[in-house]
């Protein structure tokens, strides 16, 4: 059997920065074991699996198909750098004809469509409600949204951006003070700061989530999904500007629509093209 493959980086216009993801194109059913195999061999944060709705289907003319993420570790319900990852292989590798592709998901229809400064993709949009406690760091909000197991923690207004860069977290430990199975990631998240001698973000953020297998994502678009609700209450704002502080780096624009979903706005390069022989 012979897939093909792609590495895209998603969330940035440049390879090397953003968040990896693998994307296999699949003409036909796959074992459902070999899902899982191949996310472990690839050992990226997400492997996105694209396939056929219908034999007819074509990755060049079709506009809607079916896509499931696999962490090295398990399955999982939503990932919007690897749908942004799927999109960009599709739209430019591909070339598929369409302005709009739909993808049928665990998360429901999502949608991503061309844009002139990237690719906008349409996700549902999760509220986060408060929560109470946390040690040593000075927090300001927890939330959680029980729609995606995220818990979303607000560091203290009095830190800036290079305290969430360098704030060492033991992901290990994590595992341990959380084991309910109630929590499957973790947002640090940070209010943005005025522009000056840097660019200007409404907020920053970073996600853990050691429960699926990923110790640090780097460019998160599910966490986005509750961020994005957040920070629009806090700020009255329905355009937004994110950057999400990992060791690569990534940018999000954010636009709040009227029905209840999101449009979370961004780049991809796609930096390996190849044959998956399994």
């Amino acid at each position: 059997m012979k897939l093909p493959i792609f590495i895209a980086d998603a969330f940035t216009a440049r390879a090397f920065r953003g968040n990896p993801a693998a994307v296999c194109l699949l003409e036909n059913e796959l074992d459902e074991d070999m899902h899982q195999k191949i996310a472990r061999e690839m050992n990226l944060s997400e492997t996105a699996f694209i396939r056929k709705l219908h034999p007819t289907d074509n990755f060049a003319q079709s506009s809607c198909f079916g896509l499931r993420w696999f962490t090295p570790a398990s399955e999982v319900p939503l990932c919007g750098h690897a749908t942004l990852a799927s999109a960009a292989v599709l739209f430019h590798k591909i070339k598929n004809m369409n302005s709009t592709l739909t993808f049928v998901t665990l998360s429901g229809e999502l949608r991503a469509r061309r844009a002139e400064d990237g690719i906008v993709l349409d996700l549902p949009l999760y509220p986060a409600h408060p929560q109470t406690a946390i040690g040593n760091t000075l927090v300001q909000d927890i939330c959680y949204s029980p729609d995606t197991q995220k818990l979303l923690v607000r560091l203290s207004d009095v830190y800036n951006r290079s305290f969430l860069e360098n704030l060492k977290v033991n992901t290990e430990n994590l595992l341990q003070v959380e084991n309910t199975g109630k929590v499957k990631g973790l947002i640090l998240t940070l209010k943005g700061e005025p522009g000056g001698q840097t660019q200007a973000f409404d907020f920053y953020s970073r996600y853990f989530a050691p429960w699926v297998g990923v110790a640090e994502d780097p460019v998160t678009g599910s966490a986005h999904a509750v961020l994005s609700s957040y920070w629009s209450q806090h700020l009255g704002k329905k355009e937004m500007h994110a950057f999400q502080c990992s060791h690569r780096g990534g940018e999000l624009g954010i636009s709040l629509r009227p029905d209840g979903r999101v449009d979370i706005r961004g780049g991809a390069a796609v930096v390996l093209e190849g044959t998956l022989t399994a």
